[in-house]
């Protein structure tokens, strides 16, 4: 039995590439591809892996990859506070993907060491980021895949809430529910779940901007003023304090993964871009970052690449390709998803379903997979079942 395994096993990996007659996985089609590689890096089983594919959200471990070797992996996202003329607050964002109401608090909280009790406006410069910014894949829904990106944005751009005794309610003891935000509340028609904030009307860096005045109050600290978007970048004007993320891009990245958060991932894509080729951040900068990345880095050179989340439908890859990315990300497979033996990030558009990742049979014995699935009706489940069943059957 063991012989035929491993003659099954060597068979496999001498087949011409696109062939799945000798591959032991069986429902696979045409808009299939599948591709296992041993920790000697031998090919155990191949279908179509020279096929260019939709690889949905696995994309983000190539996004995730090239955020590391542009950013480092010690790059922590600034905010910057500024002293703007008589008695203005300046908030100058660089697109931290993480501002959430609990570091917006603690920023807050040391702010109110430094600033005056009393305050004019608070203007806020997100030109770091050239908008308005339209990222292909993302629509105008109300999914909070769906939520826009920015140079300063909080809380990924929603707002939860719920309704207590007929009356709007935040639905997070940690972030309020501010004035704003009831008109589009109402216009939902929802009794809960999440607004998506637009980037038509500023929404985005106002609402960021309210919730810095919201905690600054809280703190002690009175804001007569407006908050507003500066009509001008304001670098020159006294730095204040400078607030460095809580979390490494590791930590950024394991969150990204754990989550598939779009939002994130382009984030660090424009972050990358404007890393490399210099700010503004453009969504056209951050694809060379990513693109050149991927050629000259990985060394795939046909994969077709718009965005970096995964969420069009217009991005392209090979399996084979995926592999190399896996082989790369490696040495980061912790800051996946694990469950079991395994870690793994999936994918999910409609019609599609991708799982890319590392199966450890033991220490020391990893072997990479990848399987994007392009057709409708079709789990990645029974695929990776039978792929468990394959390496367990050619070890004895």
């Amino acid at each position: 039995m063991a012989i035929i395994a491993l003659a099954a096993v060597i068979t496999m990996a001498l087949a011409p590439a696109g062939r799945s007659a000798t591959t032991p996985i069986s429902g696979l089609g045409q808009q299939d591809a599948l591709l296992v590689v041993d920790p000697d890096g031998i090919v155990v089983v191949a279908h179509n892996p020279d096929k260019a594919m939709i690889p949905a959200s696995t994309l983000k471990v190539l996004t995730s990859l090239a955020a590391l070797h542009y950013l480092g992996a010690n790059y922590r996202f600034p905010t910057e506070f500024t002293r703007v003329g008589q008695n203005d607050l300046g908030i100058r964002g660089y697109g931290d993907p993480l501002l959430i109401s609990e570091v917006v608090a603690a920023i807050a909280h040391e702010l109110a060491t430094t600033l005056p009790a009393e305050m004019d406006d608070i203007l806020i410069d997100e030109r770091y980021f050239q908008g308005p910014l339209s990222i292909p894949g993302v629509s105008a829904s109300t999914n909070p895949y769906d939520a826009p990106i920015g140079a300063l944005c909080v809380n990924f751009n929603t707002v939860f809430f719920t309704h207590v005794q007929g009356r709007p309610r935040s639905a997070e003891d940690q972030t309020p529910l501010l004035p704003m935000i009831l008109p589009r509340i109402r216009q939902s028609g929802l009794a809960k779940g999440r607004i998506v904030l637009s980037p038509e009307r500023n929404e985005v860096p106002l609402y960021a901007g309210r919730l810095f005045r919201h905690f600054l109050e809280r703190e002690g600290v009175s804001i007569h003023g407006k908050v507003t978007v500066a009509p001008q970048a304001l670098s020159g004007t006294p730095l204040v304090y400078r607030h460095l993320s809580p979390y490494t891009l590791p930590q950024t990245i394991q969150r990204l993964l754990e989550f598939s958060n779009n939002f994130m991932a382009n984030q660090l894509l424009l972050a990358m871009g404007a890393k490399q080729f210099g700010p503004p951040a453009t969504l056209e900068k951050g694809v060379r970052a990513l693109s050149l990345y991927a050629r000259h880095v990985i060394g795939i050179e046909k994969c077709v690449l718009v965005e970096g989340s995964g969420i069009s439908r217009h991005n392209r890859m090979t399996v084979r390709e995926m592999d190399k990315i896996l082989a790369r990300f490696s040495p980061h497979a912790d800051l996946m998803t694990r469950q079991g033996r395994e870690r793994y990030k999936t994918g999910t558009l409609r019609g599609v379903r991708t799982r890319v990742g590392y199966i450890d049979l033991k220490p020391g014995e990893r072997y990479r997979f990848a399987l994007f699935r392009n057709r409708t009706g079709k789990s990645t489940v029974p695929v990776m079942r039978q792929i468990y069943r394959h390496l367990a059957n050619s070890r004895n």
